[in-house]
């Protein structure tokens, strides 16, 4: 025993040493168990989590896709900003389709399309198939027009001194069409033109067509064109297409801008029937 204890007698100092060796063992065995193994969970736990995102993240990525793949059918006349910018068009091409459509005109054919905005023969094949237009455009196109020879030559009536009767005679006009064409022609003075007929309400453009072939202007009624610079507020309210309110409108937008330059400028004001400025040119000049 006095062997043993002689080995293993240890000075305060000693045991003192031996104690914190001990201590920091401990703490770094601690440390590691808490450091390590967490680690590995968490590990374990982000990989299943980032697959199962992954899974979901795909999933939707081809319902998306197949979305913006998808085409559906759509008239070009009505595209907007938000539409165009989602078939690939760059902001001038649809800027020129809008400025076109802003005239009253209307895209009547796919080659149409492509030579006023300026696509691509590429894009074109893309949504070339989804492109979809007015019936009546499509039926003027499909049906032959025949050159008449100098034994059936069409013979036209004046369609300012035509009656009622004479209209019922179009396939398509009964007694209400005809005497609202009648009636029409009366607030007018007279037809200018026989584009004035799609603001005779319920003529469908097969039908105004059908007119077309059978009347013409042969006896212009007496309206002066007058100067929309100079023209006073009741004088252009007595005009068809507008309203004393547009009228005043049209007014003090021209005393604000000094002179009127261009009918497009009009557009410009709330409520002006910008579909018809063309029948609103053949009362109005600038000058």
């Amino acid at each position: 025993m006095k062997f043993l204890k002689s080995h293993f007698a240890l000075s305060r100092s000693q045991q003192n040493g031996i104690f914190i060796l001990v201590l920091l063992i401990i703490i770094l065995q601690v440390f590691l168990l808490l450091d390590f193994f967490p680690e590995s969970k968490s590990e374990s736990i982000d990989q299943s989590e980032i697959e199962s995102f992954q899974k979901k993240l795909d999933s939707v990525n081809r319902i998306e896709v197949g979305k913006r793949d998808t085409i559906y059918p759509f008239n070009p006349n009505y595209l907007t900003d938000f539409k165009g910018y989602q078939l690939g068009m760059k902001v001038s091409e649809i800027d020129q389709l809008l400025e076109y459509r802003a005239k009253g005109k209307w895209v009547n054919s796919i080659q149409e399309f492509q030579k006023i905005t300026g696509i691509s023969d590429t894009l074109l094949n893309k949504i070339g198939p989804s492109l979809r237009f007015p019936e009546w455009t499509q039926k003027a196109k499909s049906s032959t027009i025949v050159k008449p020879n100098k034994s059936s030559e069409i013979i036209f009536s004046d369609i300012n001194s035509a009656t009622a009767e004479d209209f019922k005679r179009i396939n398509g006009i009964g007694d209400v069409l005809s005497q609202r064409i009648v009636k029409y022609r009366l607030s007018l003075g007279g037809f200018l033109s026989t584009s004035q007929l799609q603001d005779v309400y319920g003529l469908s453009p097969e039908v105004i067509e059908r007119i077309k072939e059978r009347f013409q202007i042969q006896s212009r009624p007496d309206i002066k064109i007058k100067n929309i610079n100079s023209i006073t507020v009741t004088e252009l309210a007595e005009i068809p297409y507008f309203s004393y309110q547009i009228a005043k409108e049209i007014i003090s937008y021209r005393n604000l801008h000094e002179h009127i330059g261009s009918f497009e400028e009009l557009i410009k004001i709330d409520g002006f029937p910008a579909d018809k400025i063309d029948r609103i040119k053949l009362y109005l000049a600038l000058e």
